[in-house]
């Protein structure tokens, strides 16, 4: 998953501040909740206590709780689909019927993910328990409180309020909950098992998924952000070979300390800055609400992707780094084969986080030349694996920018890429456009997913079940909503 909150924004002159706090929605915790809060809440709990660690537990457990819910609800079994590439991995598929049929127009489809990364006890605060679903200060506290079971669970709850109330849309929705959306060896992807074998399942007019999300600033909403984009994960390998030897005489000639000297010299390699629809119109708009000085740099770098001063500004901060230019870091190392050996072989795992129309072959050539060695060996790089980033049409940004006014007052909804990786692109792969977009509002400075304490405002849950619940509304039309 990327990261669900990605910018981190100075202080900055928003001139509509004021009216921006009179429409932000009221603290949930500061009301009674309603009855379809509650039930939203009823359902996370659920979905959180329920362990779906991709390496270790399945989740097929949480897909037939779920099912069973619509079930209850009065949902045909007709329209509830339970399959997986695994037993231990399975996904839910349900279909809402809309008015127009099988000669309607195309579904909406609705997608989050059902796994969670691997989360210890022993890892976390001693008061907290990540599959222990908790509600304290203000957060709720559990392993996929923000990774992906929100959205799950407002999803969950918002179709069977639609079901409750006897509302029928214009196209069907459809709701995926799925399998290994965060990666495991047994490849149970569950977006990409349902296009391979079940795709009238998932056959869409475009998807809302994870990967976009607001930004808080002093505990209100600053901006909203919607996913159209994501870098390719491409990992290499550079190894240094040596023949060796007995420890008790050393030599110049060292495998370890040959690799050591080229990651050092790696270490400082940056790849050229390169905008392409979704980075270029990110930093526009976020040139706008920005620092003046950062203001001013992103300004120049959009005229003159060159400008060297410029760039040094904008990538100070990691984030808005890491979206100017393919990324690479070094995420392993290893070397040696005997205490009282000298080693044979010292070799470096490079991770890279590449632009979405980079070339591999490129970027391998890019780390040679950093390492600054010939004598040592890099991995190939594989095929290129472009995927065009889903267009920003009228009828997909005006719903989204229209329900952001409503709840959260005049912020702008800021395009962005995901320099993490999310089940869109599977979609967006076959020609089905993905946008990430929630509602959920976050701090940037305080970003849990995958990590200790993850956890989720009380009211940017709430928040965002009311703004996913007036989004679906809105897509859900017949027509382009103006």
């Amino acid at each position: 998953m990327p990261e669900p909150f990605p910018m981190r924004l100075a202080p900055a002159r928003l001139p509509a501040l004021a009216l921006v706090l009179a429409l932000a929605v009221p603290a949930a915790g500061a009301q009674q909740l309603s009855s379809d809060q509650r039930f939203a809440q009823e359902v996370y709990k659920e979905l959180i206590e329920i362990n779906t660690s991709t390496m270790t537990s399945g989740t097929t457990v949480a897909a037939q709780a779920m099912a069973k819910r619509f079930r209850d609800a009065g949902f045909p079994e007709a329209d509830i689909f339970l399959g997986g590439a695994r037993d231990d991995k399975h996904n839910l598929v349900v279909r809402y019927h809309g008015k127009g049929g099988a000669n309607g127009p195309k579904p909406l489809l609705l997608l989050a993910h059902l796994d969670v990364v691997e989360a210890l006890k022993s890892d976390w605060s001693p008061d907290l328990d990540p599959f222990r679903f908790l509600e304290r200060d203000g957060y709720f506290y559990g392993r996929g409180t923000s990774d992906d079971k929100a959205m799950a669970a407002i999803f969950v709850a918002n179709l069977i309020k639609f079901r409750r109330e006897g509302y029928v849309p214009d196209r069907d929705i459809i709701l995926a909950l799925t399998a290994d959306e965060e990666g495991s060896p047994c490849g149970c992807n569950g977006v990409r098992w349902l296009i391979q074998n079940h795709r009238e399942l998932v056959d869409a007019a475009y998807v809302v998924n994870e990967g976009g999300g607001g930004s808080l600033r002093d505990d209100k909403p600053f901006l909203n952000s919607i996913q159209a984009t994501q870098k390719n994960s491409v990992n290499f390998t550079a190894t240094a070979h040596n023949r060796g030897g007995h420890s008790s005489v050393p030599r110049p000639d060292n495998a370890i300390y040959q690799l050591s000297e080229a990651v050092a010299r790696f270490a400082k390699h940056q790849f050229p800055v390169h905008f392409n629809a979704v980075t270029r119109a990110f930093f526009t708009e976020t040139a706008k609400i920005e620092s003046p000085e950062m203001g001013r740099a992103m300004n120049a770098l959009l005229k003159d992707e060159n400008d060297a001063a410029a760039a040094a500004i904008v990538s100070r901060d990691p984030r808005y780094n890491s979206m100017l230019r393919s990324t690479c870091v070094a995420t392993g190392l290893t070397g040696g084969h005997a205490a009282n050996a000298l080693p044979q072989t010292a070799e470096v795992r490079i991770n890279c986080r590449i632009l979405p129309d980079a070339v591999p072959s490129e970027i391998r050539d890019g780390i040679v030349a950093a390492l600054g060695d010939t004598a040592i060996e890099v991995s190939r790089a594989g095929p290129r694996n472009f995927v065009a980033p889903s267009a920003l049409m009228p009828e997909i940004m005006q719903p989204v920018q229209m329900v952001t006014k409503e709840l959260f007052g005049p912020i702008p909804v800021i395009p962005t890429m995901s320099t993490g990786a999310t089940d869109s692109q599977p979609f967006r792969q076959i020609g089905i456009p993905a946008y990430g977009v929630s509602g959920l509002m976050g701090d940037p400075d305080d970003i849990r997913a995958h990590g200790r304490d993850e956890r989720m405002k009380v009211k940017s849950f709430f928040d965002g079940q009311e703004f996913l619940l007036r989004l679906t509304r809105l897509l859900a039309m017949g027509k382009p909503v103006t």
